[in-house]
């Protein structure tokens, strides 16, 4: 990271959001949000809805990620993708104990849309078993993942990110993306379990690492989000960014908005103000990188992502 503080990325720098959702609760329910807190969440959320909001923010190409652990999900996102020019990836879900995962991945490609896959996640957030990552079955299915050339969204609370890294360690020729920093939630940002574990997944050269996530409570109250100012940030989240971009680089780190679950507590422009006050100080090739080229890279993805 340079020491002289470099020009804010620019409205017109391509950006790629690499995590975002969307659901329709007539066609498929979404039980996670029965959470407490979520409320405001219990509504549809389409691309319609997204789409004057990403591209009045600059961004040229989006990668959406599955919410549920059902089967049926990931066609309907990808015949989205397949009708939606601003979709260039889609990370789907398929049961990764499945010793069929093989036809099952093949059969995802022959859909309308199957162009657009490029990864699995799993929510290991759900698993009681804070291993689950490095059971045998699973580790099985993520070697189907990489043989099909696909990567894997890594999506875990701090305590199971010693299993990630396990996971990660075994199987070298998979690229493994931790979402949302690995959800840091009040962990300590330099000495704690959370960065040890964060260092050690980072220290593996398979491993991308996304901005997303903490984004949406970057700033200490709504009258600064309008502000490019870095100073205006809340220190923690400035901390999990330093210590996240130490780690990984920035030809190993991308921007997700993390929409909708970031409308709880901002905007989607908010975040993206977030994303471009962290990364402030860097040199435009840099913001490239963390905006839009490691995220190309990482998922393969295709023309609209270049845009």
């Amino acid at each position: 990271m340079n020491a002289a503080p470099q020009p804010a990325a620019s409205a017109t720098l391509p950006i790629v959001d690499t995590h975002h959702h969307v659901w329709d609760l007539s066609v498929r329910a979404q039980p996670w949000l029965d959470q407490d807190g979520l409320a405001p969440l219990r509504r549809n959320f389409t691309m319609a809805d997204l789409e004057p909001e990403a591209v009045a923010a600059g961004v040229t190409a989006t990668v959406l990620v599955q919410t549920v652990i059902e089967p049926g999900e990931t066609p309907e996102l990808l015949a989205l993708a397949a009708g939606n020019n601003l979709i260039a990836g889609v990370v789907g879900w398929v049961d990764l104990a499945d010793p069929d995962i093989p036809d099952t991945i093949a059969a995802l490609r022959e859909l309308p849309g199957g162009d657009y896959l490029v990864g699995i996640r799993h929510p290991v957030l759900v698993e009681q078993d804070d291993s689950w990552l490095h059971r045998p079955e699973v580790l099985r299915g993520l070697a189907a993942v990489a043989q099909a050339g696909l990567v894997y969204d890594i999506v875990c609370t701090p305590r199971q990110l010693p299993a990630a890294v396990m996971a990660a360690a075994a199987l070298p020729g998979l690229t493994f993306v931790l979402d949302h920093l690995g959800n840091p939630d009040g962990d300590p940002p330099d000495a704690g379990p959370w960065a040890s574990a964060l260092r050690e997944l980072a220290a593996l050269p398979n491993t991308i690492c996304k901005l997303s996530g903490v984004l949406s409570d970057a700033f200490t109250d709504r009258d600064e989000r309008t502000a490019a100012g870095i100073d205006n940030l809340a220190p923690l989240v400035r901390q999990y960014f330093d210590t996240s971009l130490r780690a990984f680089g920035t030809n190993r780190l991308m921007f997700g908005s993390d929409w909708p679950p970031c409308t709880l507590t901002s905007s989607y422009r908010d975040v993206l103000t977030a994303a471009r006050a962290l990364t402030d100080d860097l040199s435009p090739a840099e913001q490239a990188a963390v905006f839009a080229a490691t995220a190309r890279r990482s998922y393969g993805l295709g023309s609209a992502a270049q845009a």
